[in-house]
Protein backbone atom coordinates (compact mmCIF):
# COMPACT_ATOMS: atom_id res chain seq x y z
CA UNK A 1 0.00 0.00 0.00
CA UNK A 2 1.59 3.47 -1.13
CA UNK A 3 0.90 5.79 2.01
CA UNK A 4 1.45 8.89 -0.49
CA UNK A 5 -1.21 7.90 -2.37
CA UNK A 6 -3.74 7.85 1.03
CA UNK A 7 -2.34 10.44 2.31
CA UNK A 8 -3.50 12.71 -0.87
CA UNK A 9 -6.55 10.92 -1.57
CA UNK A 10 -7.59 12.36 2.44
CA UNK A 11 -6.73 16.28 0.83
CA UNK A 12 -4.62 16.93 3.71
CA UNK A 13 -4.33 20.48 2.37
CA UNK A 14 -7.80 21.24 4.06
CA UNK A 15 -6.88 19.96 7.02
CA UNK A 16 -5.97 23.64 7.84
CA UNK A 17 -9.31 24.73 8.13
CA UNK A 18 -9.93 22.08 10.93
CA UNK A 19 -6.97 23.33 12.83
CA UNK A 20 -8.04 26.45 12.62
CA UNK A 21 -11.63 25.94 14.16
CA UNK A 22 -10.48 23.63 17.11
CA UNK A 23 -7.58 26.69 17.63
CA UNK A 24 -10.63 29.04 17.85
CA UNK A 25 -12.25 27.16 20.35
CA UNK A 26 -9.57 26.47 22.37
CA UNK A 27 -8.22 30.11 22.46
CA UNK A 28 -11.87 31.15 23.50
CA UNK A 29 -11.65 28.69 26.34
CA UNK A 30 -8.07 30.01 27.37
CA UNK A 31 -9.43 33.16 27.49
CA UNK A 32 -11.84 32.24 30.14
CA UNK A 33 -9.17 30.66 31.94
CA UNK A 34 -9.12 27.09 30.90
CA UNK A 35 -6.47 25.47 28.67
CA UNK A 36 -5.52 21.76 28.63
CA UNK A 37 -2.60 20.82 26.41
CA UNK A 38 -3.59 17.25 26.30
CA UNK A 39 -7.10 17.52 25.55
CA UNK A 40 -6.56 20.18 23.09
CA UNK A 41 -4.32 17.95 21.08
CA UNK A 42 -6.58 14.70 21.30
CA UNK A 43 -9.48 16.85 20.20
CA UNK A 44 -7.32 18.36 17.11
CA UNK A 45 -6.52 14.18 16.16
CA UNK A 46 -10.10 13.25 16.29
CA UNK A 47 -11.44 16.22 14.59
CA UNK A 48 -8.49 15.51 11.99
CA UNK A 49 -10.00 12.28 12.00
CA UNK A 50 -13.30 12.80 11.30
CA UNK A 51 -12.58 15.59 8.22
CA UNK A 52 -10.18 12.66 6.67
CA UNK A 53 -12.84 10.12 6.68
CA UNK A 54 -15.12 12.49 5.61
CA UNK A 55 -13.27 13.34 2.51
CA UNK A 56 -12.52 9.61 1.73
CA UNK A 57 -16.39 8.84 2.08
CA UNK A 58 -17.21 11.57 -0.16
CA UNK A 59 -15.49 10.43 -2.67
CA UNK A 60 -16.25 6.86 -2.61
CA UNK A 61 -20.10 8.06 -2.53
CA UNK A 62 -19.43 10.86 -5.49
CA UNK A 63 -17.59 8.17 -7.54
CA UNK A 64 -19.90 4.87 -6.55
CA UNK A 65 -23.01 7.30 -8.19
CA UNK A 66 -21.35 8.29 -11.10
CA UNK A 67 -20.82 11.92 -10.58
CA UNK A 68 -16.51 11.77 -9.78
CA UNK A 69 -15.63 10.07 -12.92
CA UNK A 70 -12.74 11.01 -15.29
CA UNK A 71 -12.77 14.38 -17.16
CA UNK A 72 -15.34 15.55 -14.21
CA UNK A 73 -13.75 18.94 -12.17
CA UNK A 74 -12.72 17.52 -9.09
CA UNK A 75 -10.43 15.43 -11.13
CA UNK A 76 -8.55 17.83 -13.21
CA UNK A 77 -7.44 20.45 -10.13
CA UNK A 78 -6.40 18.08 -7.25
CA UNK A 79 -5.43 14.90 -7.26
CA UNK A 80 -8.22 12.06 -7.40
CA UNK A 81 -6.79 8.71 -7.05
CA UNK A 82 -10.08 6.54 -6.87
CA UNK A 83 -11.00 7.79 -10.22
CA UNK A 84 -7.48 7.52 -11.26
CA UNK A 85 -7.60 3.97 -10.84
CA UNK A 86 -4.84 4.54 -8.07
CA UNK A 87 -7.19 2.83 -5.02
CA UNK A 88 -10.19 0.17 -5.06
CA UNK A 89 -13.49 1.96 -3.80
CA UNK A 90 -13.72 -0.96 -0.81
CA UNK A 91 -10.23 0.37 -0.02
CA UNK A 92 -11.64 3.85 0.30
CA UNK A 93 -14.38 2.58 2.28
CA UNK A 94 -12.34 0.72 4.76
CA UNK A 95 -10.12 3.30 5.35
CA UNK A 96 -12.89 6.00 5.85
CA UNK A 97 -14.67 3.62 8.48
CA UNK A 98 -11.37 3.27 9.74
CA UNK A 99 -10.68 6.80 10.52
CA UNK A 100 -14.68 7.50 11.71
CA UNK A 101 -14.07 4.42 13.96
CA UNK A 102 -10.31 5.96 15.72
CA UNK A 103 -12.78 9.70 15.98
CA UNK A 104 -15.19 7.19 17.82
CA UNK A 105 -12.68 6.09 20.24
CA UNK A 106 -11.22 9.86 21.01
CA UNK A 107 -15.11 11.38 20.74
CA UNK A 108 -16.30 8.94 23.71
CA UNK A 109 -12.53 9.62 25.68
CA UNK A 110 -13.46 12.96 25.25
CA UNK A 111 -17.37 12.44 26.59
CA UNK A 112 -16.11 10.85 29.49
CA UNK A 113 -13.71 13.96 30.58
CA UNK A 114 -15.51 16.66 29.64
CA UNK A 115 -19.20 15.07 30.26
CA UNK A 116 -22.55 13.46 28.30
CA UNK A 117 -23.21 17.19 26.89
CA UNK A 118 -20.53 16.51 24.36
CA UNK A 119 -22.06 13.54 23.07
CA UNK A 120 -24.51 15.98 21.28
CA UNK A 121 -21.61 17.37 19.43
CA UNK A 122 -19.98 14.34 18.52
CA UNK A 123 -23.25 12.24 17.17
CA UNK A 124 -24.28 15.58 14.73
CA UNK A 125 -20.78 16.04 13.67
CA UNK A 126 -20.82 11.89 12.88
CA UNK A 127 -24.21 12.25 11.00
CA UNK A 128 -23.53 15.07 9.19
CA UNK A 129 -20.02 13.91 7.74
CA UNK A 130 -21.45 10.47 6.34
CA UNK A 131 -24.68 11.66 5.33
CA UNK A 132 -22.89 14.51 3.06
CA UNK A 133 -23.28 12.29 0.11
CA UNK A 134 -24.21 9.00 1.54
CA UNK A 135 -27.86 7.67 1.23
CA UNK A 136 -31.03 8.66 2.09
CA UNK A 137 -30.11 12.10 2.78
CA UNK A 138 -27.23 13.24 0.25
CA UNK A 139 -27.55 16.93 1.50
CA UNK A 140 -24.62 17.76 -0.26
CA UNK A 141 -26.83 17.15 -3.67
CA UNK A 142 -29.93 19.40 -2.26
CA UNK A 143 -28.20 22.17 -2.10
CA UNK A 144 -27.36 22.29 1.75
CA UNK A 145 -23.70 21.48 1.25
CA UNK A 146 -22.43 25.26 2.36
CA UNK A 147 -24.80 25.42 5.29
CA UNK A 148 -23.69 22.05 6.71
CA UNK A 149 -20.22 23.11 6.25
CA UNK A 150 -20.43 26.33 7.88
CA UNK A 151 -22.34 24.84 10.78
CA UNK A 152 -19.87 22.18 11.01
CA UNK A 153 -16.42 24.59 10.64
CA UNK A 154 -18.01 27.39 13.01
CA UNK A 155 -20.64 26.20 15.68
CA UNK A 156 -19.86 23.10 16.08
CA UNK A 157 -16.56 22.58 15.61
CA UNK A 158 -15.61 26.09 17.58
CA UNK A 159 -18.33 24.65 20.58
CA UNK A 160 -17.04 21.67 20.66
CA UNK A 161 -13.38 21.83 20.99
CA UNK A 162 -14.56 24.85 23.96
CA UNK A 163 -17.09 22.23 25.61
CA UNK A 164 -14.34 19.82 25.68
CA UNK A 165 -11.99 22.58 27.90
CA UNK A 166 -14.51 23.82 29.88
CA UNK A 167 -17.19 21.48 30.00
CA UNK A 168 -19.47 23.73 29.35
CA UNK A 169 -21.57 26.13 26.72
CA UNK A 170 -20.53 29.35 25.77
CA UNK A 171 -22.30 31.73 23.41
CA UNK A 172 -19.52 33.95 22.53
CA UNK A 173 -17.64 30.93 21.75
CA UNK A 174 -20.44 30.35 18.82
CA UNK A 175 -20.89 34.35 17.74
CA UNK A 176 -16.82 34.31 17.17
CA UNK A 177 -16.85 30.87 15.23
CA UNK A 178 -19.36 32.34 12.52
CA UNK A 179 -16.66 34.31 11.01
CA UNK A 180 -14.53 31.88 10.41
CA UNK A 181 -16.92 29.43 9.83
CA UNK A 182 -18.85 31.37 7.06
CA UNK A 183 -15.13 31.87 4.93
CA UNK A 184 -15.29 27.81 5.38
CA UNK A 185 -18.72 27.30 3.22
CA UNK A 186 -17.48 29.78 0.97
CA UNK A 187 -14.68 27.12 0.01
CA UNK A 188 -17.65 24.76 -1.44
CA UNK A 189 -19.62 27.96 -2.64
CA UNK A 190 -16.31 28.77 -4.78
CA UNK A 191 -16.11 24.81 -6.39
CA UNK A 192 -19.78 24.80 -6.47
CA UNK A 193 -19.30 28.19 -8.69
CA UNK A 194 -16.72 26.81 -10.85
CA UNK A 195 -18.54 23.59 -11.41
CA UNK A 196 -21.66 25.01 -12.28
CA UNK A 197 -22.16 23.73 -15.46
CA UNK A 198 -21.13 19.70 -14.57
CA UNK A 199 -23.08 19.84 -11.46
CA UNK A 200 -26.37 20.87 -13.59
CA UNK A 201 -25.46 18.35 -16.27
CA UNK A 202 -24.99 15.66 -13.79
CA UNK A 203 -28.27 16.47 -12.00
CA UNK A 204 -26.57 17.70 -8.68
CA UNK A 205 -28.26 20.78 -6.80
CA UNK A 206 -26.26 23.65 -5.23
CA UNK A 207 -26.43 27.12 -4.52
CA UNK A 208 -24.32 27.57 -7.75
CA UNK A 209 -26.92 25.72 -9.98
CA UNK A 210 -30.08 26.91 -8.24
CA UNK A 211 -28.99 30.56 -8.13
CA UNK A 212 -27.06 31.01 -11.52
CA UNK A 213 -23.45 32.49 -12.04
CA UNK A 214 -23.95 36.17 -11.48
CA UNK A 215 -26.02 35.53 -8.27
CA UNK A 216 -24.11 32.97 -6.76
CA UNK A 217 -21.03 35.46 -7.39
CA UNK A 218 -22.64 38.47 -5.76
CA UNK A 219 -23.42 35.83 -3.00
CA UNK A 220 -19.69 35.17 -2.58
CA UNK A 221 -18.52 38.39 -3.02
CA UNK A 222 -20.91 39.70 -0.19
CA UNK A 223 -20.82 36.70 2.35
CA UNK A 224 -16.82 37.46 2.10
CA UNK A 225 -17.38 40.99 2.81
CA UNK A 226 -20.03 39.47 5.19
CA UNK A 227 -17.33 37.77 7.38
CA UNK A 228 -15.27 41.09 7.66
CA UNK A 229 -18.31 42.99 9.64
CA UNK A 230 -18.89 40.44 11.22
CA UNK A 231 -15.73 40.85 12.91
CA UNK A 232 -16.15 44.63 13.45
CA UNK A 233 -19.46 43.89 15.22
CA UNK A 234 -18.05 41.53 17.67
CA UNK A 235 -15.52 43.74 18.40
CA UNK A 236 -18.27 46.30 18.91
CA UNK A 237 -20.46 44.21 21.36
CA UNK A 238 -17.46 43.40 22.95
CA UNK A 239 -17.25 39.92 22.56
CA UNK A 240 -14.09 40.24 20.57
CA UNK A 241 -11.57 42.56 21.47
CA UNK A 242 -9.82 45.47 19.39
CA UNK A 243 -7.16 42.79 18.24
CA UNK A 244 -9.65 40.94 16.25
CA UNK A 245 -8.64 43.82 13.84
CA UNK A 246 -5.91 41.84 13.23
CA UNK A 247 -8.05 39.89 10.62
CA UNK A 248 -7.92 42.92 8.54
CA UNK A 249 -4.33 42.04 7.67
CA UNK A 250 -5.96 39.80 5.37
CA UNK A 251 -7.86 42.36 3.57
CA UNK A 252 -6.16 43.09 0.34
CA UNK A 253 -6.40 39.55 -0.34
CA UNK A 254 -10.13 39.21 -0.18
CA UNK A 255 -10.18 42.03 -2.33
CA UNK A 256 -8.02 41.08 -4.72
CA UNK A 257 -9.69 37.30 -4.44
CA UNK A 258 -13.08 39.14 -5.19
CA UNK A 259 -11.90 41.05 -7.90
CA UNK A 260 -10.25 38.12 -9.51
CA UNK A 261 -13.83 36.43 -9.43
CA UNK A 262 -15.56 39.14 -10.83
CA UNK A 263 -13.55 38.47 -14.05
CA UNK A 264 -13.07 35.01 -14.01
CA UNK A 265 -13.59 31.81 -12.13
CA UNK A 266 -10.40 30.70 -11.77
CA UNK A 267 -9.93 26.48 -11.77
CA UNK A 268 -8.53 27.09 -8.50
CA UNK A 269 -11.41 29.38 -7.07
CA UNK A 270 -11.70 26.81 -4.00
CA UNK A 271 -7.97 26.86 -3.55
CA UNK A 272 -7.89 30.55 -3.17
CA UNK A 273 -10.64 30.57 -0.83
CA UNK A 274 -9.05 28.40 1.25
CA UNK A 275 -6.27 30.44 1.15
CA UNK A 276 -7.84 33.40 2.54
CA UNK A 277 -10.04 31.39 5.00
CA UNK A 278 -6.31 30.11 6.61
CA UNK A 279 -4.71 33.60 6.64
CA UNK A 280 -8.12 35.16 8.51
CA UNK A 281 -8.07 32.27 11.19
CA UNK A 282 -4.80 32.52 11.50
CA UNK A 283 -5.19 36.54 12.31
CA UNK A 284 -8.27 35.58 14.42
CA UNK A 285 -6.50 32.85 16.62
CA UNK A 286 -3.13 35.37 17.17
CA UNK A 287 -5.44 38.25 18.36
CA UNK A 288 -7.41 35.78 20.97
CA UNK A 289 -4.28 35.19 22.37
CA UNK A 290 -2.49 38.37 22.65
CA UNK A 291 -6.05 39.25 24.20
CA UNK A 292 -5.37 36.57 26.99
CA UNK A 293 -1.99 37.99 27.11
CA UNK A 294 -1.96 41.81 26.43
CA UNK A 295 -5.74 42.29 27.14
CA UNK A 296 -7.39 45.13 25.39
CA UNK A 297 -11.20 46.79 25.90
CA UNK A 298 -12.75 49.40 24.09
Amino acid sequence: MNLTIWVLATRPWSFTMTAISVGVGGAVAALDGAFDVWLFLVTLIGAICVHGATNLINDYFDYKSGVDRPGAPTTLYRPHPLVQGLISPGAVLGVSLGLYGIAAIIGLYLVWVAGLGLLWFVLVGAVASFFYTAGPIKYKYIALGELSVFLMWGPLMVGGTYFVQTSSLSPNAVLISLPFGLLVALVLLANNLRDIDYDGSVGIKTLGTLLGQKRTLRLYQGLVLLAYLAVVLLIALRILSPWGLLVFFSAPIALRLIQTMQQQIPNDADARTAQLDTLFGIWLILGLVLQRVFPLSL
